[in-house]
């Protein structure tokens, strides 16, 4: 007989050492609220697509910077010529020629009625509500991600509760098994309790199935790859009321710091300003333009005449070049009333976008003042669910006492036990709907959502 000895120490260590080195990969990575709305604003196709059109006003911007800029043009043009044509004297003859002209020009912007300041101005405020519209989306992204966050929350909580209860059902089962065989209640009683032990299976396949659907909508929301395992970090949430209780203030504050904030609303401001700047550049219609103009020109003819002494390619360009310099003064008189028309309807495009400014504040203050009664009102029911989860269990614990010494039937027993659960269940709902409605008030007041 061969002993070994071990020594114990060692042996715990070298576990612990092989556990550890275990890869984390086979772990599932607990995501945090905070981390699921930041990978959802990387992969959101929404927000990608108003970036791209943050991108887009980001050109136009520098569109009409540059238009300051002279430009620059060349150009070449052969042409052959059959039968009567003009020659490079000016006559005209009977003749076949090849000509070719080659010239290049500038054309410099000297004042245009300020219409390219105004389209720089009114560019960076289109620009900065892309910006603030960007922004919007990101806010709402987040927001439905904390409210599928919080589903998932109120989920795990129902699977707690379902767990529990089929616990304490298998319990009852073994303890009305002794009391049975005491004869201190009739063998039914066993029968309906084992009944109540596979509705509460039931009960728990549901909840567990409901967690996986909405753990389904959050990781849909996230646009996440499907080889990622996928679960979240639940935070302790024991003193809610407290720690959101600064979150239920006055509406008019909260609407004084949402107009100052909230970027559907700047993004309004910005388009309003815009307005304005398109006005004077249609006003820029009414006003003469001036431009320099300057550039350099020559030319090359070639007869299809036997004998004829064509001259060189080079000594026809350099004989024939010339430069011009010029100014180009264009003064508007009558264009139909088309400037006329594009400033009343510039006109007509402020006024709008005013009312729309106007219309977004007063739906904005609507919304808080929806937001503030729902978030009053769950916080009341949140506290009421409390006294009633306390009422019922002391309920259920008298008759689970009675029950166990045979003075109360299965049904008083599963009847103080659903009341419990109605209450349980309507706590967590209470619970859940009281922290999105605060979260929603902080969404308002421009504090970012965490829990």
């Amino acid at each position: 007989m061969i002993t070994i000895k071990v020594n114990i120490k060692q042996l715990v260590l070298f576990i612990a050492v092989y556990i550890l080195s275990l890869p984390l990969s086979a772990q599932t990575k607990q995501w945090t609220l905070e981390e699921c709305i930041r990978y959802a604003i990387e992969h959101n196709i929404t927000v990608k697509r108003m970036e791209i059109q943050k991108n887009t006003a980001e050109v136009d911007v520098n569109t009409a910077q540059m238009s300051r800029l002279p430009n620059l043009n060349a150009s070449v043009g052969p042409t052959w010529n059959f039968g009567r044509v003009q020659s490079d004297t000016g006559t005209y003859k009977v003749q076949n020629q090849f000509s070719t002209s080659f010239s290049i020009g500038s054309s410099i912007p000297i004042f245009t009625g300020f219409r390219i300041p105004n389209e720089i101005a009114r560019n960076k405020l289109v620009l900065q509500a892309a910006t603030e519209n960007l922004a919007k989306a990101k806010d709402d992204l987040s927001l439905s991600v904390a409210s599928l966050f919080l589903q998932v929350m109120f989920n795990k909580e129902l699977v707690k509760i379902s767990e529990s209860q089929l616990a304490l059902s298998e319990e009852q089962v073994q303890r009305t098994k002794i009391l049975v065989d005491a004869g201190k209640v009739p063998a039914s009683q066993l029968y309906d309790i084992k009944a109540q032990v596979a509705n509460d299976r039931v009960s728990l396949i549901q909840a567990e199935n409901d967690l996986n659907l909405a753990l389904l909508g959050l990781r849909q929301s996230l646009e996440l790859e499907k080889e990622i395992e996928f679960d979240i970090f639940v935070p302790d949430m024991n003193n809610i009321v407290e720690e959101n209780m600064s979150s239920i203030q006055p509406v008019n504050v909260i609407f004084d710091n949402a107009v100052q904030t909230k970027p559907v609303v700047k993004a309004q401001e910005y388009m309003a300003e815009s307005a304005e700047k398109a006005l004077k550049i249609a006003q820029s219609g009414y006003l003469p333009t001036l431009n320099l103009s300057l550039g350099y020109g020559t030319s090359y003819y070639y007869l299809y005449i036997k004998n004829f002494p064509n001259r060189s390619f080079l000594d026809q360009l350099k004989s024939k070049a010339g430069q011009y310099i010029g100014f180009d003064l264009s003064i508007p008189i009558f264009n139909r009333f088309s400037v006329r028309n594009q400033v009343r309807s510039a006109r007509f495009n402020i006024k709008d976008q005013q009312l729309a400014l106007e219309n977004v504040k007063k739906d904005l203050y609507k919304e808080i003042q929806t937001a503030y009664l729902n978030a009053v009102a769950s916080q009341a029911k949140y506290t009421a669910s409390l006294d009633a989860v306390a009422s019922t269990s002391e309920a259920f614990r008298l008759a689970q006492e009675r029950y166990e010494v045979g003075k109360s039937s299965v049904f008083e027993f599963n009847e103080a036990r659903a009341k419990l659960i109605q209450s349980q269940l309507q706590q967590a709902q209470a619970k859940y709907d009281y922290i999105f409605r605060a979260k929603i008030l902080d969404f308002y007041n421009g504090i970012p959502i965490k829990f």
